[in-house]
């Protein structure tokens, strides 16, 4: 029974992009990595320091995401006694507590490299050159954005004040035409 549609194996599909395409590779690299490397030092130094360094990476990340998060409370408490938004960062220098968890959550994952990464993710200077490319980058993207897409839809939603300050805000147009004959509907309602 044919339904009409083409049965050709090699109909055309979305491509996927280069995160999804190769996301699992590296992941899998990590992963390997990772092991290989916890066996070298155990090898090395023993099994029992192998498992004091786990459980103090754990142990450490967990204190870090813990004041990090109540930092960012008592941060958001603050401003809404004043009223206003809470400072981006949070201490005023920049840095946000988002990478500061990320920082933590790399320290408890399990693994050297993951080890590695999170205690230098908790280096002002490094959270600072990490925060400050991702904004660029997501700025890139969100200026290249087609309109009527979601990228677009953030570039249109976003008004600057002259004090630095971010209005959202949505523009409703009503297009009603004159009818023949008549006046054209007033410029403010």
């Amino acid at each position: 029974m044919t339904t009409g549609a083409p049965s050709s194996p090699h109909t055309d599909r979305p491509r996927r992009s280069r995160l999804r395409r190769y996301l699992p590779l590296g992941v899998a690299l990590w992963l390997v990595l990772e092991i290989w490397l916890l066996t070298l030092v155990a090898g090395a130094a023993g099994g029992a320091t192998v498992l004091l360094l786990l459980v103090a990476g754990v142990v450490a990340g967990s204190v870090v995401i813990k004041r990090a998060g109540r930092r960012a409370f008592r941060n958001l408490n603050e401003a809404l006694r004043r009223g206003g938004s809470p400072e981006r960062g949070g201490n005023g220098n920049g840095n946000g507590n988002g990478l500061t968890m990320l920082g933590g959550l790399l320290l408890i994952i399990p693994g050297l490299l993951s080890d590695v990464a999170g205690l230098l993710l908790l280096l002002p200077p490094v959270q600072r050159t990490v925060s400050r490319s991702t904004e660029s980058a997501l700025e890139k993207r969100l200026r290249a954005a087609v309109p009527g897409s979601l990228g677009g839809a953030f570039q249109q939603a976003r008004i600057h004040r002259p004090d630095g300050k971010v209005v959202q805000g949505e523009v409703i147009r009503e297009d009603r035409r004159p009818e023949p004959g008549g006046q054209p509907p007033p410029l403010t309602h």
